[in-house]
């Protein structure tokens, strides 16, 4: 009857602490949910700010091409026949 009674008791006591591991565990786990979030929000802003600084480097070196182009309309039209020559030849191979 001793040996039941303590069987039941240890029973007891790894369920209790099977108990004390899961909530331990959910507990970890929401956590962690919170620190995804803030993880996909901070790589969200990352993404938007270098978004925005390439897009106005692409705006800033197209007015200088525009510029040049006003400047230099002969080079800029000898360049360009001489670009398109190039890649004419290198078509043919």
């Amino acid at each position: 009857m001793v040996e039941t009674k303590s069987a039941s008791a240890q029973s007891a006591a790894a369920k209790a602490r099977a108990d004390v591991a899961v909530d331990d565990l959910a507990a970890q786990i929401a956590a962690l949910r919170e620190d995804l979030t803030k993880l996909s929000q901070s790589v969200a802003a990352v993404g938007q700010g270098a978004k925005s600084v390439v897009t106005e480097e692409a705006q800033e070196i197209t007015e200088q091409l525009r510029e040049r182009v006003r400047q230099e309309p002969i080079f800029m039209v000898a360049a360009a026949a001489g670009i398109g020559y190039l890649i004419g030849l290198l078509s043919r191979r």
